[in-house]
């Protein structure tokens, strides 16, 4: 039976390119995924038998809301409850990070198709009657 590991704050810049280019995800250039992975406040990746097949990362402030980033398990991988374990370890650092008695968010946006497994781990699909919905815009070269 093959072995799940988990690893922390150890991913390499190639790694994550080949990762992401793996899941058809936009191409990032080598810059944008070192500065991505340094700025990160948590990283967590995930082997089978010494071989990377997954990955997660959170961002934001570490006091009032961390957001879930580049979750990744290669499709051969998925099943296996790889992303639900790089999910627990990321929700466990934010646990870390959170000062008694105070609350924080844990956001994300996920893939298309996605979010009952999200669901399954606690978070709540937006919009809600009190929550409105995710927004996201695009920044490119074509704004200056």
């Amino acid at each position: 039976m093959s072995e799940i590991t988990l690893r922390y704050n150890a991913l390499e810049v190639d790694t994550y390119l080949t990762l992401r280019d793996k899941v058809h995800w936009k191409r990032l250039t080598g810059e944008q995924a070192r500065l991505a992975l340094e700025r990160s406040l948590y990283v967590v990746t995930a082997y089978l038998d010494d071989v990377c097949v997954g990955m997660g990362r959170l961002v934001g402030d570490g006091a009032v809301i961390c957001y879930v980033q580049d979750l990744i398990v290669l499709p051969e991988a998925q099943r296996m409850g790889i992303g639900s374990r790089i999910l627990e370890a990321l929700k466990d650092h934010v646990e870390t990070l959170r000062m008694e008695g105070t609350e924080m968010m844990l956001c994300l946006m996920c893939a298309k198709g996605r979010e009952a497994f999200y669901e399954a781990h606690g978070f709540t699909a937006r919009p809600t009657d009190t929550l409105g919905p995710g927004m996201i815009r695009y920044l490119n070269a074509l704004d200056k």
